[in-house]
C-alpha cells in the first residue's frame, strides 16, 4: 500500500486537517442527536398521539435511513464525498429545525423522516472520508478517534438536552439546527476534497476499478466486516438501549436510574478500549484486534441475562463495552485497507451502513420477541450468537489490507484502458 507523503494537510507526521474536521463534525452531530432524543417522543405525544405513534417518529428516522442508503451510495460515487456529505448536513439541520416548528404529529413524523434521508448522507460520505483522507499507518488511531468522538457526543447530548427540555420541548431542536449549520459553514470552509484513490493517479492500464457492493460481497473479508458491523448495530445501538433497560427493571428489580448507570458502565468500558484499539490495529493488524474483542463481546453477551443481581451485570456490560470498543472502530479500519486505494465504492460503502441499521432496528424488535417467550435469558444468548456467527467469519477472513494489495494488482492488468469520467465510477 503506498504511503502518504509530506503535504500541506499534515501528511504522514500527523492527522490531517481535513480528518480533524471531520472528527469535530462528528461530536457535533453525535452531540446534537442526543441533545433531541429526550425531547422527541415527549414532543410527538404532546399532539394527543399514543405511545406506539409516539415512537414512530423515532423509527421513521432509522426507516429512512436504511431506505435511502442504496441511493445515497450511488450520489457518493457521482458527485463525491464532501459535496453529499455537505448536503446531507443541510437537510438534517433544515428537518430539525422545521420540527421545532411542526403544528401536528403528522408534520413532526415528516420533518423527522427527511432528517433520515440527510443522515444517511453525511454517515455514508462521513465513511468515505474517513477512508480516504486518514493516512494508511494511522487508519485504524483515525477510526478510534471518530467512534470515540461520536460516543462522547453520544454521553453528553441526553445530558444537555434534559437541561433544555425545562425551557420548552422546541428548543433542543433550534439548538441543534443551529449548531448542524455551524458545523456545515465551518466544514466547507476547511474541508479539502477526498483524493481519489492511490492507483487512480497511475498509469491508465494500471489503474484499479472501483469497489462496487456485488464485487466486494465476494471478498470473505467484505462479508465479516458487514457481520461484524451488523452485530454491533443489534447487540451495542439496539437491544443493550432498548432490552437492557427492561432487564434492570423487569427482571432485576431495579429502578430505572440504575439502568442509567449499567449503560453508563458500557460506555465507560467501550471508551477504555477504544482509547487502545486503533493504535493496537495500526501496529498488529486488524483481525488480533477484532478477533478477542467479537470473543469477549460474544461470550459477556450471551450471559448478560442470567445476572442474578446488578453487580453482575455491571462487570458483564462493562467487559461488553470492552469487546465492542475492540472491535467496532477496527472493522471501520478493516473496511478502509480494503476500499482506500481504489476508486469511489459508494455502493459497497451504503451496503456497510445499512448493515449496522438494519441490526439496530431488527435486533430489539427480535430478542424483545424471544424475552417475551422464553425470557430474557435466551434473548441474550441469541444477541451473544449473532455476535458469534461474525466471529466465525472473521476467523476464516484473511488480512483486508492484504486482500486490497492482491486484488488490486490482479485486477489492474485486466480492466479496459480507456479512461472513465467519474459519473460513471461504481
Amino acid at each position: 500500500m503506498t504511503s502518504r507523503p509530506l503535504d500541506a494537510q499534515g501528511g504522514s507526521a500527523g492527522l490531517p486537517r481535513g480528518l480533524w474536521v471531520l472528527l469535530a463534525a462528528n461530536v457535533v452531530i453525535a452531540l446534537g442527536f442526543g441533545l433531541i432524543a429526550p425531547a422527541l417522543p415527549i414532543f410527538a405525544s404532546e399532539f394527543g398521539v399514543g405511545v406506539t405513534a409516539a415512537t414512530a417518529v423515532v423509527s421513521a428516522f432509522a426507516v429512512m435511513r436504511l431506505a435511502f442508503a442504496p441511493t445515497t451510495g450511488r450520489l457518493v460515487t457521482r458527485l463525491g464525498e464532501r459535496r453529499i456529505y455537505l448536503t446531507g448536513l443541510l437537510i438534517v439541520a433544515l428537518s430539525t429545525l422545521a420540527c421545532a416548528f411542526a403544528q401536528d404529529y403528522w408534520q413532526l413524523l415528516a420533518f423527522r423522516a427527511a432528517g433520515g434521508i440527510g443522515s444517511t448522507m453525511f454517515s455514508v460520505s462521513a465513511m468515505a472520508l474517513l477512508i480516504r483522507l486518514a493516512p494508511p499507518e494511522m487508519r485504524g488511531r483515525s477510526s478510534g478517534y471518530f467512534s470515540a468522538g461520536f460516543l462522547i457526543g453520544s454521553l453528553a447530548g441526553p445530558l444537555i438536552g434534559a437541561a433544555l427540555v425545562d425551557f420548552g420541548l422546541r428548543l433542543p431542536f433550534i439548538v441543534y439546527a443551529i449548531a448542524l449549520l455551524i458545523a456545515a459553514v465551518v466544514v466547507a470552509a476547511n474541508m479539502p476534497a477526498a483524493p481519489l484513490a492511490a492507483s487512480s493517479a497511475d498509469t491508465d492500464s494500471t489503474k484499479a476499478p472501483a469497489a462496487g457492493f456485488l464485487e466486494a460481497l465476494r471478498w470473505p473479508e467484505y462479508r465479516a466486516i458487514l457481520a461484524s458491523n451488523f452485530a454491533q448495530g443489534w447487540a451495542s445501538m439496539g437491544v443493550r438501549i432498548a432490552v437492557v433497560p427492561l432487564f434492570v427493571g423487569q427482571g432485576l428489580g431495579r429502578s430505572a436510574g440504575w439502568a442509567g448507570v449499567v449503560l453508563a458502565c458500557y460506555a465507560a468500558g467501550n471508551i477504555i478500549a477504544i482509547l487502545v484499539s486503533g493504535r493496537l490495529s495500526d501496529k498488529f493488524g486488524r483481525r488480533p484486534v477484532m478477533i478477542p474483542g467479537l470473543m469477549i463481546a460474544a461470550a459477556s453477551t450471551a450471559v448478560l441475562g442470567f445476572s442474578p443481581n446488578i453487580g453482575t451485570l455491571l462487570a458483564l456490560t462493562a467487559i461488553g463495552g470492552i469487546g465492542s470498543g475492540l472491535f467496532a472502530p477496527t472493522h471501520q479500519a478493516a473496511l478502509g485497507d480494503l476500499l482506500a486505494d481504489r476508486q469511489r465504492g459508494g455502493s459497497a460503502l451504503a451496503a456497510y451502513g445499512m448493515s449496522s441499521d438494519f441490526g439496530a432496528v431488527s435486533g430489539p424488535l427480535i430478542a424483545g420477541v424471544i424475552a417475551d417467550r422464553w425470557g430474557y435469558g435466551p434473548a441474550f444468548v441469541v444477541t451473544g450468537g449473532v455476535v458469534a456467527i461474525a466471529l466465525l467469519l472473521w476467523l476464516v477472513a484473511g488480512d483486508p489490507a492484504r486482500r486490497s494489495c492482491t486484488t488490486t494488482s490482479s485486477e489492474a492488468t485486466s480492466v479496459d484502458p480507456t479512461p472513465h469520467p467519474r459519473s460513471e465510477l461504481q
